[in-house]
Parts: C-alpha cells; structure tokens; sequence
C-alpha cells in the first residue's frame, strides 16, 4: 500500500500560512477545533507545525502581550517546540508509520517541500483496525 491512500489533501485540511500574525494563528485553531495545524510558507512549501502551546509559551514570555500586540507578532517569529516531521509522497509506509506512531498528523510534500496535505493518524488506527484481523 501507498501513503498517498492516507492523504488527506491540502485543500481539506486546515493550515496556517507563516505570514499571519500570532492573533490570526489564534483564530485559525479556534476555529477548526485543532490543537496544532502545519505552517506553509509563501511558495507553497511545509516550514512547520504552530501548536497552542507554542501560543501559550509565546504569551507567558513576551511582556505586556496583549491582542493588539499580537496582531504585529508574525507566525515565523514564534518559537515552535512541536516539529512534525513530514514525508515525501514516495516515502515508504515503515516511514510514515514510524512517525505517526509520535505525531497526532504526518504532513506530506512532494520531492521539493511543497505541502499535498496530512496523514491523520487516526485513519491509520481505523484502516488497521478494520483490516487486520487475528
């Protein structure tokens, strides 16, 4: 089997581009109900995974952060302490699981870093449980 059976495609999965400021992030995962979304960058490409942890990091240690303040604070100027590792569209599955395995979604590229969308680990759980059997 290929990963790419896993893929949920980028234009169905809710992303943060690295330009918006800290207040749009905020909103962005509030209202998609997600702890952590990938970041992509201007030309398309996966530069990371924002988490409301690295939200709350950022507001605990920036003095006198408030929303207006947070409306100048880009994204790429956050420090990220969450790194989802991504996969090529070729990757093999071994890879893909070994990672799933530690991350809640595997964002995948193509062979230049362009982002094609996540692997939910959850849908890895649920293919295996409805196929594998004893």
């Amino acid at each position: 089997m290929q990963i790419s059976s896993f893929l949920l495609p980028k234009e169905q999965v809710a992303y943060i581009p690295s330009t918006i400021s800290m207040f749009e992030a905020l909103e962005i995962l509030e209202s998609h109900f997600y702890t952590a979304l990938p970041i992509i960058d201007e030309s398309g490409r996966y530069v990371g995974t924002l988490s409301e942890g690295d939200l709350l990091w950022k507001l605990k240690n920036t003095c006198n952060l408030d929303f207006e303040k947070m409306r100048e604070i880009p994204v790429y100027d956050i420090q990220k302490h969450v790194r989802n590792e991504s996969v090529i569209i070729t990757a093999a599955m071994e890879d893909m699981l070994s990672l799933a395995a530690d991350q809640n979604f595997v964002p995948v590229t193509d062979t230049k870093g362009i982002f094609l969308g996540i692997i939910r680990r959850k849908d890895i759980i649920e293919y295996y449980n409805d196929n594998i059997t004893d």
